[in-house]
């Protein structure tokens, strides 16, 4: 009886026999295609959507011994197998020999022990370091140093694509400004630091407290001010359209069709997804999407935009981040020029984005001006 299957260092597989006194548990078919495609070092991406290297990680995160039962190894296979595949139970359960009654209960305790070390791959900085390295780096996404960071009130990127933070659980129906107010985020203040705000699209109130946000200049625009900033705003966007790209390519079963599934997992199994998307960027395991045509802001709640962003913007310049221009006016008026290491480009703003089940995010510097 075989307890656990894992590769050997030649590329064989190797059978860990496990003397039960109760009962045998789990013969494990090794001749299985699936599990050849893992033991024997073959492309794991088209069964289970992960290369090799991110599926090590993962296994290494979650190192939950199993005292009986079929192992964390092949139970973590199939797992990634269903999300990958987004299949039944049943389907699952024919791909690798197993009863269907198992393959539920390893998808729900796999998803469970995923989002369990959820903070191990997803976290917001903890440094001004990282602060800093998230600046210099949409500086240079951008074309722009003002163009710092993405955010959102329930995913927030940094500027390759990582998910630093997620909060799931509320239906698509349900106004991104509601989500916005019930989120930790926002519930907390803590988040963006001082110095820092948010921008939001058109779906979301101007706000500076419990934490400052601004959002675009709704149409018709009157001045190339505010076309400028709108369009850095859009600039912004595309960072977190990318990262949900990446993310909905990787395991477009999930996102894009019917999943069987009861409500109250789908939050768990979107966790996961953000998860497996981060261990995936941190290897270098990235999927191509094209580039992301940008819509229409959502519709606003009736209150957005009570507050003013000429309430905001001069409170930020108090805080120390100097105007600058946009990139398309041809000059500067911060007195270092701002080039891509510049100072007061450590001073951020986070971009909210909506999704029929989440809301991401993307963002730029502001600035009181866009002349």
């Amino acid at each position: 009886m075989l307890s656990e299957v894992i590769g050997g260092e030649d590329g064989a597989i190797v059978g860990i026999s496990a003397t039960q006194t109760a009962r045998h548990y789990c013969q494990i078919n090794v001749t299985v295609p699936v599990l050849k495609r893992f033991f024997y070092g073959e492309d794991t991406r088209p069964d289970f959507r992960l290369g090799r290297e991110a599926i090590q990680v993962l296994l290494g995160a979650l190192q939950t011994e199993r005292q009986h039962g079929w192992g964390p190894t092949l139970e973590t296979l199939v797992f990634l197998f269903w999300i990958a595949t987004g299949s039944a139970y049943r389907v699952v359960a024919r791909v690798f020999g197993m009863p269907i009654t198992s393959i539920h209960r390893m998808v729900h305790r796999i998803a469970e022990e995923v989002v369990a070390v959820r903070e191990k791959f997803i976290r917001l900085p903890q440094t001004e370091e990282e602060l800093l390295a998230m600046g210099e780096g949409f500086a240079r996404l951008a074309g722009h140093p003002a163009f710092i960071k993405a955010a959102g009130a329930m995913a927030v990127c940094d500027h390759q694509g990582r998910f630093i933070d997620t909060y799931m659980g509320f239906p698509g129906s349900v106004h991104d400004s509601r989500i916005l107010r019930n989120s930790l985020i926002y519930l907390s203040g803590n988040y963006p630091p001082p110095g820092y705000f948010i921008l939001g699209d058109g779906g979301y109130p101007c706000l500076s407290e419990p934490m400052a946000l601004i959002t675009p200049y709704k149409r018709p625009l009157t001045s190339m001010a505010e076309q400028r900033f709108n369009t850095h705003h859009s600039r912004g966007r595309s960072i977190v359209e990318r990262a949900f790209g990446m993310m909905k390519t990787r395991f477009r079963c999930i996102f894009l069709e019917a999943l069987e599934v009861h409500s109250e997992f789908v939050p768990k199994v979107v966790t996961a997804c953000a998860v497996l998307h981060n261990i995936c960027i941190g290897v270098g395991d990235e999927v191509i999407v094209e580039d992301v045509a940008m819509g229409d802001d959502p519709p606003p709640e009736r209150e957005c935009g009570a507050e003013s962003r000429k309430d905001i913007l001069p409170h930020q310049k108090e805080e120390g981040i100097l105007p600058l221009s946009s990139p398309l006016s041809y000059s500067h008026s911060c007195s270092c020029h701002c080039s891509s290491a510049c100072p007061c480009s450590s001073h951020l703003l986070l971009f909210l984005h909506p999704h029929p089940n989440l809301a991401w995010a993307g963002g730029e510097r502001a600035h009181d001006h866009w002349r």
